[in-house]
């Protein structure tokens, strides 16, 4: 079974202090490695939370704000020093693509790796594979600025003891999924009988925004919410000039999309603590946790 957890690799804002280093955010789910924002010095994170950067096969990049973007490139290089031989899907607002370019290709490095670019125009589904669908929605920050959702598809799941009770088992187990029902021992078994369907579960990932409706959307039901909380109540002016949000905001985001679980991140310098945030968040959304360098948040089914 491939391991499912988010893992913390940066939880600050513009500025990195002591304890928090620029956001970075590693979704391990399906056998693939999903890189969110990869701020300054990401690569590095990677060794302190002793796990090989060549576990990547996406990187998101939500905007091209500094702190959320400038570890791309040498993210890049790292896998390409690495020979990874898997494709490294690119997905980030089309309308920054000069940036992407220039944190790609901004110093000198033979490229073996191949990158597949997903710029990213309009809001809605941008993939959908076998593993996984990957939506799209766009922020209020004043650049565009993308929020994603993480969906991974429905599955079939078999009642043992039914089937046993039906007699029915091995390769029937297989011509009954194929053909949606079955005759066995003179009775005719429906699929839906002996089976049910196993919703996949949904990870939101909302960066930069002021308080929005689209914030509220990408995050309809998901099991885990990532979102940004730049600040807090006390200094709500400051999130509205900027286009972010306070604990208090992210915790109505998650209320109002009904998330099962909120992990706030992206604090600003001026807190030492988060401490303030939790409480702040549990008042409005109780299942609420902070965002802490080299955390691990399992996410079982």
């Amino acid at each position: 079974m491939s391991v499912r957890d988010l893992i913390i690799l940066g939880s600050s804002s513009q500025q990195p202090t002591r304890k928090r280093n620029h956001g970075a955010y590693l979704l391990r789910w399906n056998e693939e490695g999903l890189l969110f924002d990869p701020g300054e010095g990401t690569q590095r994170q990677f060794i302190f939370a002793n796990i090989a950067p060549t576990c990547v096969t996406r990187i998101f990049i939500s905007h091209f704000h500094g702190d959320h973007c400038l570890g791309l490139g040498s993210m890049l290089m790292r896998l390409n020093l690495d020979k990874v031989t898997h494709p490294i899907h690119c997905y980030y607002p089309a309308s920054g693509k000069k940036y992407f370019d220039r944190l790609r290709y901004g110093t000198i490095y033979y490229e073996t790796i191949n990158v597949v670019e997903h710029p990213v125009s309009n809001p809605g589904v941008v993939e959908e594979g076998e593993n996984f669908r990957i939506e799209a929605a766009f922020l209020e920050h004043g650049v565009d600025n993308i929020a994603w959702r993480i969906t991974e598809p429905d599955r079939r799941k078999f009642k043992g003891e039914k089937l046993k009770e039906c007699g029915i088992e091995g390769p029937l187990v297989r011509e009954l999924q194929k053909q949606g029902e079955l005759e066995v021992g003179g009775k005719t078994i429906s699929l839906d009988e002996v089976s049910w369907i196993r919703k996949g579960d949904s990870v939101a990932i909302v960066s930069d925004t002021r308080f929005c409706h689209s914030a509220i959307e990408i995050a309809r039901g998901t099991k885990l919410l990532l979102c940004e909380s730049t600040y807090l109540e006390e200094h709500k002016h400051l999130a509205a000039k900027h286009n972010h949000l306070t604990a208090s905001q992210a915790a109505q985001i998650a209320k109002e999309a009904g998330v099962e679980k909120l992990i706030l991140t992206h604090f600003s310098a001026r807190y030492l603590t988060t401490n303030e945030f939790v409480k702040e968040a549990k008042k409005i959304f109780p299942n609420t946790e902070a965002a802490e360098d080299f955390k691990v948040i399992p996410l079982p089914r």
